[in-house]
């Protein structure tokens, strides 16, 4: 079926009728779910899906909107991070090349990917004149990747050539939902992220846990674009995963803000990258997946019944603070400017934050398991205090 008689649920998305990039930047392969209302406050969401009487991925958060002195913490952190994030992006762009060739189609992850693959699209083209398709495809924790799309990729490309793109990695998670998903489609399931705290993959900028500004904000540095939506009431076995265009938050939007910035310091770090793709080409990256052990040790330490509630890594945590019901931070003694943002929300919402040295992330967010569908205390939590 070509794209002119598809039915309009499976027609890919662009800018600007759906997201703020330019419809160059990115390809949507997803459902315009728009005018639908979804959102759920964050307490009755949070109680929802911990209870099992629904999935996190059939409703969404209430968009954060950030004070003024948040919305400049991230321009802090933006113009304090944007060099070592081009390189980072230099460096998993050139690895990408190298090991997989020029034919390259990268399939950002909705929606952290998205922003990560709009800038690996645009070092390839400033570094090597190449232009190389974009696509954001949906994948979901416990339900797998979007099939639909799978299938257009595959109608369009080499399965071989596509490339899985995401911002950063956790506990590695979704590493393992991808890896399952792709089993026996063709695809190749590494996924290639700017970094890796967790020690999930192969293909990565760093392994470092630092903020990637993208983080610090929801839609407004991802196009304007919700998290995905998966419903069979929304979206039939035939149709793309659902997502949502906030127009209205236009004004707030600083997603092009974002890639240019880091683009614009492409030119500066060329050596840098050529380094540090060379010194990664020579070193054994497997992945250690360290970073799972240590969810498993905090999740038992704290009494906590399920690692689904124990999000490390800078991203996860600020994830939890923005969409979450959080319990308390866990931050590595002596951590910088990485986690101001953090301590911010954190104090905005009544979050204690726990300075420990035993910590392999530079911090380490816990979502409140008030409502965990094994709680076992006698409070109805799964905390044993």
């Amino acid at each position: 079926m070509t794209a002119r008689t598809a039915p309009p649920a499976t027609r890919p998305l662009h800018g600007p009728a759906f997201s703020s990039y330019p419809a160059a930047d990115v390809t949507w392969l997803l459902k315009d779910l728009s005018d639908v209302h979804l959102e759920a406050p964050t307490e009755e969401r949070e109680e929802a899906v911990q209870s099992g009487g629904a999935h996190y991925a059939e409703s969404l958060p209430v968009e954060y909107q950030p004070s003024a002195a948040y919305q400049q913490l991230f321009h802090t952190a933006l113009d304090a991070s944007a060099t070592r994030l081009a390189t980072a992006v230099g460096t998993v762009a050139e690895t990408l090349l190298r090991e997989r060739g020029p034919h390259l189609v990268l399939a950002s992850l909705a929606r952290a990917g998205t922003p990560v693959g709009v800038l690996i699209r645009r070092w390839l083209a400033h570094a090597h004149g190449l232009d190389v398709p974009h696509y954001t495809v949906s994948i979901v924790r416990g339900r797998g990747i979007d099939q639909v799309a799978l299938r257009h990729l595959a109608a369009h490309h080499r399965a071989a050539d596509v490339v899985f793109v995401d911002g950063w990695t956790g506990k590695g998670a979704i590493t393992r939902e991808l890896e399952q998903a792709l089993a026996g489609t063709g695809f190749d399931p590494e996924l290639a992220v700017l970094a890796d705290p967790g020690g999930c993959v192969r293909t990565y900028g760093t392994r470092d846990d630092f903020l990637i500004p993208s983080a610090c904000l929801n839609s407004t540095v991802s196009g304007l674009v919700s998290r995905t939506v998966l419903r069979a009431d929304l979206t039939g076995p035939d149709e793309f995963h659902g997502a949502k265009f906030y127009r209205e938050l236009a004004g707030a939007d600083v997603s092009r803000h974002f890639v240019d910035t880091v683009a614009a310091a492409f030119p500066a770090v060329a050596d840098a990258v050529a380094a540090e793709t060379a010194r990664l080409a020579a070193v054994d990256r497997t992945p250690t997946w360290e970073g799972w052990a240590a969810v498993e040790r905090i999740s038992a330490e704290y009494g906590i019944d399920s690692v689904n509630l124990v999000k490390p890594g800078v991203g996860e945590t600020t994830r939890v603070l923005l969409r979450r019901v959080p319990w308390r931070i866990l931050a590595r003694r002596g951590a910088g400017p990485d986690l101001d943002h953090v301590r911010l929300l954190a104090e905005q919402r009544g979050v204690p934050v726990e300075e420990t040295d035993d910590l392999p992330y530079t911090c380490v967010g816990l979502i409140h398991p008030r409502y965990t569908r094994g709680a076992t205390g006698a409070d109805g939590t799964a905390v044993h205090t």
